[in-house]
């Protein structure tokens, strides 16, 4: 593409329509170099970056928790708690999941991971982090009205992701 097919004439950009060998395309995949990018190959790339493409999630870790998230929500629905809460924030941290079993409330702490060399996701639930659980109920109940009639316990969910196969849903009831 020389640069009066671009709607501009060379006079106008300052540079002879010959094109080196840099400016015969877009640079490989994953080249980065700190090579110059001709006129015409930004705006060749604008264009392309105008195009609707799925956006992916902001990082793949992101994506694994949240996925981690729905399938302990798809497993506590299926035995038959009701979820009042996801994700609940206060200035003292996060509780993933909160619902109601029955009478009592329950709030789930989720641990997804990748099946690999490192610790099993139920084993990343230590007593420092069922300390701030307990914490982090207090402060929802506080918010929240108030202990339901039959109290209030602390669940871990520990989900394995296999490179194969279906996930491992791990439920541990009353950790703390």
């Amino acid at each position: 593409m020389n640069a009066t097919e671009n709607g501009r004439r060379a006079e106008d950009t300052g540079r002879s329509e010959k094109r080196t060998p840099r400016d015969a395309g877009p640079a490989p995949r994953g080249a980065r170099g700190a090579a110059k990018v001709s006129t015409t190959q930004k705006t060749r790339t604008s264009r392309t970056a105008k195009t609707k493409r799925p956006t992916a999630p902001k990082t793949s870790r992101n994506a694994l928790g949240k996925y981690g998230e729905d399938l302990a929500v798809r497993r506590l629905t299926e035995a038959g708690m009701r979820i009042l809460d996801r994700n609940w924030r206060c200035r003292d941290g996060e509780i993933d999941i909160v619902a109601v079993d029955g009478d009592a409330l329950v709030v789930c702490e989720v641990k997804t991971r990748r099946a690999g060399w490192y610790e099993h996701p139920m084993a990343a639930v230590r007593a420092q982090k069922t300390a701030r659980l307990r914490l982090l109920a207090e402060r929802w109940l506080e918010r929240h009205g108030g202990p339901p009639p039959g109290g209030v316990r602390i669940d871990v969910i520990g989900i394995l992701l296999p490179a194969r196969g279906a996930p491992v849903v791990e439920h541990a009831r009353g950790v703390a």
